[in-house]
């Protein structure tokens, strides 16, 4: 009887292609989401709207600080208490003189809370604040 002879096995060796498939793939997801993570905004903040307000481009030396109805404010996606704030904002500012803070506010944040973050960005000799708004849709 007469059996066929099988050809000795081929050894694949490493596979460039797939490997380069998946690194765009990851590379694609990484710049979607570090883009809206770079925002830092609050999803439970609503920030009022205004018809002149500009969406601002983020800089190096600026934060952004959210400012819940509550009053809790955040930072990083983290609550933070005053003495915590006024810590990071003073060392924020003897190391950056021309160091921004971006102010995003609830509509229903009571203005005494807005002040008392104010009061904090001034003690800490931060004069560059600016408040955030929501473009207005008729």
């Amino acid at each position: 009887m007469k059996f066929r002879t099988r050809a000795a096995p081929h050894i694949i060796g490493f596979q460039i292609a797939p490997m380069v498939d998946i690194l765009l793939v990851l590379m694609c997801f990484f710049i979607v989401t570090w883009n809206f993570a770079r925002k830092e905004m609050e999803l439970d903040v609503k920030v009022p709207a205004a018809e002149s307000g500009k969406e601002s481009v983020a800089v190096m030396n600026q934060t952004v600080l959210n400012v819940r109805a509550d009053g809790t404010v955040v930072w990083d996606r983290k609550p933070i208490a005053a003495a915590d704030l006024r810590a990071r904002l003073n060392k924020l500012s003897t190391l950056y003189p021309d160091y921004a803070i971006i102010l995003r506010g609830d509509l229903k944040t009571k203005y005494e809370d807005i002040v008392a973050v104010l009061d904090v960005c001034r003690e800490a000799k931060i004069w560059n604040v600016a408040f955030a708004t929501a473009p207005k849709v008729e």
